[in-house]
């Protein structure tokens, strides 16, 4: 396996991936619209990559202070194989490695698999309400 940068090929793949680990996204929320929108701003994604096949991938950004993990997923067939274990760690390492301090993310309530998985890697659960506006 190997973890590296999003490139334009990867793009049928990674929205496969997405599609699949995010069957009920919402309207607002798209595979394709998520990526556009996100190349326009940097190219902060990450592909795992096993025999040719992108088998994981995380969006991510960074403001200058804080990091934030996005669209995290493994495919059915490729998990508890440690893939998303070491993308998330090679994220984090990138994000550091550009001065982050400090990275969140979000999980919905009801996915305890999902929570176990990041309380694992260290991450706590926060006392923070979480607020958003949505503009679409």
């Amino acid at each position: 396996m190997r973890i590296r940068k999003y490139t334009e090929t990867d793009k049928a793949q990674l929205l496969s991936l997405w599609a699949e680990a995010f069957p009920n996204n919402p309207k607002h929320s798209q595979p394709l619209a998520n990526l556009e929108a996100k190349l326009k701003v940097d190219d902060l994604i990450f592909v795992a990559e096993y025999e040719n096949e992108v088998v994981g991938v995380c969006m991510a950004g960074y403001d200058g202070h804080r990091g934030w993990l996005y669209a995290v997923a493994v495919s059915t067939k490729h998990r508890r194989l440690g893939i998303g274990k070491a993308l998330v760690e090679y994220v984090i390492d990138s994000l550091q490695q550009l001065g982050c301090i400090k990275i969140n993310l979000q999980v919905r309530e009801s996915n305890d698999a999902v929570v176990q998985f990041y309380a694992s890697l260290g991450f706590d659960v926060e006392p923070v309400i979480s607020m958003g506006k949505r503009l679409v």
